[in-house]
């Protein structure tokens, strides 16, 4: 039997976010970690329509932690995507190696598509419960307050009382995106969400990531309050040799991450967190990301959103904690408050 909060959030997903209808054709992909998620999804889609398909990962093959042979995206799944499919959901953990091998692929083909997605990498009940159960009527106002600041900004200020003092330059060739939990079939969007994001033209300084990393560290790491990772900015690519953390596997597993390919070691993503209803960070980067603030994200810039002309197999957000933004010379959030 589901709690009340998990199937509010399950239904904000679906009705609010999502906005399934009658006619839609729903697939949900989830896994055993998640699938109390997936199964709620699909009790919240099943009450509006009777056309749902619903896959757990790892009944198409093993998924080692290691990463050594990450689960492709299949075949099968594509076929479905690509011949019967309208809306898609992603409520699962996300593994070592599956970024390329499977969720790259699996966006591809919500884009050749046209779904209305969902992606809800590494959700659990707690963020079901919190961020999934915001105001997302008072999220969009806050995002379009601050896209309408940041959308022509030049130049991007940030500081942290743990250390991070950087500088962003953007261009305006290059587009700022709100994604306030509104899915369309022009734009998929994590969930939960209140974020707005772009790619810089170049980002200097020194940043200390205290609050949580992306891609598999922090379902394998959570939290860095106490293991902060740092390094510095140059011309918007990281100084590997000045890369430091006190816990040294994390540091050398990032090191190694920073090589994955060409750009995996460049800005790629520069984004302010808007999600008001959240409290806390939770240690799981898809909601933490949205907590009100900055992360950065090494690696793939989503050209197709922001317009940038590079790309990479890569993506690692960064967290940075009680961040105070400075937009042009206007002061936008102090310690991590908005001061809109």
């Amino acid at each position: 039997m589901q709690n009340d909060s998990l199937a509010f959030g399950a239904k904000q997903a679906v009705e609010n976010c999502v906005k399934v209808t009658a006619d839609d054709r729903v697939v949900i992909i989830t896994d055993q970690q998640s699938k109390n998620i997936g199964v709620a999804l699909k009790v919240a889609a099943s009450r509006i329509t009777d056309h749902l398909k619903f896959f757990t990962m790892e009944d198409f093959g093993p998924r080692p932690s290691d990463g050594s042979t990450p689960l492709a995206f299949p075949d099968a799944l594509r076929d479905i995507y690509a011949s019967w499919a309208t809306v898609s959901f992603y409520a699962a953990s996300g593994k070592k190696g599956e970024l390329k091998a499977f969720r790259h692929p699996m966006l591809e083909a919500v884009k050749a598509a046209k779904l209305r997605h969902a992606h809800m990498v590494g959700v659990t009940e707690e963020m079901m419960n919190q961020g999934m159960a915001a105001d997302y009527v008072e999220i969009k106002k806050v995002t379009h307050a601050v896209y309408d600041i940041a959308k022509s900004a030049k130049e991007i200020r940030v500081t942290t009382p743990a250390g991070s003092n950087l500088v962003a330059t953007f261009d305006p060739k290059l587009k700022w995106v709100p994604c306030t939990g509104e899915v369309t079939s022009q734009k998929w969007t994590n969930l939960p969400d209140g974020e707005t994001f772009t790619c810089p033209r170049s980002v200097d300084g020194y940043v200390v990531v205290d609050g949580v990393l992306g891609d598999f560290f922090s379902e394998k790491y959570g939290s860095l309050e106490k293991n902060p990772i740092s390094f510095e900015l140059k011309n918007g690519w990281v100084v590997k040799d000045s890369l430091r953390c006190e816990l040294k596997e994390l540091e050398q597993e990032f090191r190694s991450y920073l090589d994955t390919d060409e750009n995996a070691s460049r800005i790629g993503e520069f984004a302010i967190g808007t999600n008001i209803g959240l409290t806390k960070l939770i240690g799981n980067m898809l909601q933490d990301e949205k907590f009100p603030g900055i992360h950065m994200a090494v690696g793939n810039p989503y050209p197709l959103q922001t317009g940038a002309d590079w790309s990479s197999d890569a993506h690692c957000d960064g967290v940075l904690c009680k961040t105070t933004i400075e937009i042009d010379g206007c002061v936008i959030m102090e310690k991590g408050k908005f001061c809109l």
